[in-house]
């Protein structure tokens, strides 16, 4: 679950005031506004990376307002992917478990897994210059995925993606999601893409939040059957 309540976010002169919204537990909200509207500043501060003036950031039933990101069970996937080019994709994926000390064996399983799950089993010794679009953004969801968190938060995961592989990666991403039953929030302006991810919608704009209806949902069963 993910609950804001009353929340107030400074970023230079930018504001957001009075954010309150719940997306309940094992659900896929979609939040939706205009470039520069708040959205990232949002995720930021939900995961950590951005100090909250006032309010309340309830996670899975705890008030995770003051503390550190590496406490909060998120995964997130940033809009720059933000892959190590050095880095192999099975060490992208095995990362977040290295440095949290889990034992090799433990992170090869996992890594194969993940994989598997993501459709990168035959990419493990590639390096992300040798990705496609779609592919680097499998790599980015598995880094996030590693360590099984309780929430997935992507800011606009699929906005730089073709139309053929964005279909591609949404069927993914309820798929994963399907699977896993983790709690997710993901930022797009793309309102054909909030309708086929989302259970709940949120708009954000003019540093105010609305709810926007869901899509109707067979759509999605058929996609995550």
């Amino acid at each position: 679950m993910i609950r804001l309540h009353q929340l107030q976010v400074r970023a230079g002169a930018f504001q957001l005031a009075e954010i309150s919204l719940e997306i309940h537990t094992g659900q896929y909200g979609v939040l939706m506004g205009q470039t520069g509207s708040g959205k990232t500043t949002l995720l930021e501060a939900i995961c950590g990376l951005r100090r909250v003036t006032s309010g309340c950031i309830e996670l899975m039933g705890r008030d995770v307002t003051h503390l550190p990101p590496a406490d909060r069970g998120i995964g997130y996937v940033p809009q720059d992917r933000a892959l190590f080019q050095t880095m192999t994709v099975r060490e992208h994926l095995g990362f977040a478990l290295f440095i949290r000390r889990w034992e090799p064996a433990a992170i090869a399983a996992r890594v194969d897994e993940l994989a598997r799950m993501l459709g990168l089993t035959a990419l493990l010794a590639r390096k992300p210059a040798g990705l496609s679009g779609g592919e680097a953004q499998r790599v980015a969801l598995g880094r996030a995925l590693a360590s099984r968190p309780s929430l997935l938060l992507l800011d606009e995961p699929l906005s730089a993606l073709d139309e053929d592989t964005r279909e591609e990666m949404q069927n993914l991403l309820l798929s994963v999601q399907h699977q896993t039953g983790v709690t997710a929030l993901h930022v797009t302006h793309n309102r054909d893409e909030a309708a086929r991810l989302g259970d709940t919608v949120f708009q954000l704009a003019r540093g105010q939040i609305g709810h926007a209806p869901a899509r109707p949902t067979p759509p999605r069963d058929a996609a995550a059957g």
